[in-house]
């Protein structure tokens, strides 16, 4: 059974959007230094360290200053976010930040649904190890609506890349109960923080304690207009028969895509003098598709823009435009027991970073 609970929340005294920012995973370099810049409290000191140490000295010194204070009783928090898709869609996405007790994949509570790699698992672990404490949420699925709605004036509110993120905190154990009912009998699917969750997993492996057997989750419902997967793309290099005679417009071959039927994996291969759809086997994923023509190492956007605009500029040998996954497909295939390919689902938006911690 999915066990969840009300956590302590580790937060900043002073709420700012200056100290907030996306997740670890999508901040470019040049980005970490504006963020770093920023403010001398942002959350990218602590979640992109130049060290491991120096994040658990700079945790530990914020909380001795009061620049972090931690909740005197257990709340959950309500969550909303407001943003505009990459599809010019405007959306609201609904959930519940909570804390989870980790369960291995073997006992079917929790279900990946891509790949992981270790470098990034090392990293994230050895900050765990430095800090104790869990720095960001990661988002989870679970089946139906929303589970915790939005009451009053919002206790945290902040904006980020379009996107602005509001929380209430739950103290009210009526309605703590009933949101520990309704996920009890639930498989929960990570929908994004693959890496964290099975970093997770390892550090209360080595600790043992109460508190490492817990993490920081959002869990979203699946029956939500605003819960949409959109597609990351791929540039890299392309192993394959040039087609001919394809419409020359990459653009175009992605609207034709679209209307394709999804019994078969499909893509659109731009390599600058030509876009064409290439054709999988019947069942087959979208993504692994892309693996059995791009030998070697390929890079990921969001943008279908930008991978074009990569191939053009010359960056790539090619671009490899996908549709989006459906979610009842992902569900399926993590019930299964099957992951995909990493990267092959893209949940818009980012949950942000700096707003909640819980410490372990």
């Amino acid at each position: 059974m999915a066990v969840v609970k009300p956590f302590r929340a580790l937060r900043f005294a002073e709420p700012s959007e200056r100290v907030v920012a996306p997740p670890y995973d999508v901040i470019s370099a040049g980005e970490r230094e504006r963020y770093l810049a920023r403010d001398p409290h942002n959350v990218v000191h602590l979640t992109l360290p130049d060290s491991e140490e120096e994040a658990g000295r700079t945790l530990a010194q914020w909380r001795a200053d009061g620049v972090l204070v931690e909740d005197d009783e257990p709340a959950l928090w309500a969550l909303t976010q407001d943003f505009v898709g990459p599809d010019g869609v405007a959306r609201t996405r609904t959930g519940v930040v909570a804390s989870l007790r980790l369960e291995p994949y073997e006992a079917r509570v929790v279900l990946p649904h891509e790949r992981t790699h270790s470098g990034p698992k090392e990293g994230r672990l050895r900050l765990l190890r430095a800090t104790h404490t869990e720095l960001e949420p990661i988002f989870l699925l679970h089946r139906g609506s929303t589970l915790l709605e939005a009451v009053g004036e919002p206790t945290l509110e902040a904006a980020e890349g379009a996107v602005t993120t509001r929380l209430w905190r739950v103290t009210d154990p009526e309605r703590i109960a009933a949101v520990e009912a309704a996920l009890a009998p639930q498989q929960l699917l990570i929908a994004d923080g693959h890496h964290r969750y099975e970093t997770a997993l390892a550090f209360q492996a080595e600790q043992g304690t109460p508190e490492s057997a817990f993490m920081m989750v959002v869990l979203v419902g699946d029956e939500q207009e605003g819960l949409t997967i959109f597609p990351t793309h791929r540039l890299g290099g392309y192993q394959g028969a040039l087609l001919g005679g394809g419409r020359a417009d990459p653009r175009e071959q992605l609207s034709y895509l679209e209307t394709l039927p999804r019994d078969r994996a499909a893509v659109v291969v731009y390599t600058g003098g030509d876009a064409f759809v290439v054709r999988g086997d019947e069942g087959a994923l979208d993504a692994a598709l892309v693996e059995q023509h791009a030998p070697g190492a390929v890079t990921y956007t969001p943008s279908a823009d930008e991978a074009i605009a990569a191939v053009d500029r010359g960056e790539a040998e090619a671009a490899f435009l996908l549709r989006p996954a459906s979610l009842e497909q992902v569900w399926a295939l993590a019930e299964a027991g099957e992951v995909m390919p990493q990267k092959s689902t893209y949940f818009y938006p980012k949950l942000l970073s700096g707003l909640l911690f819980h410490p372990v």
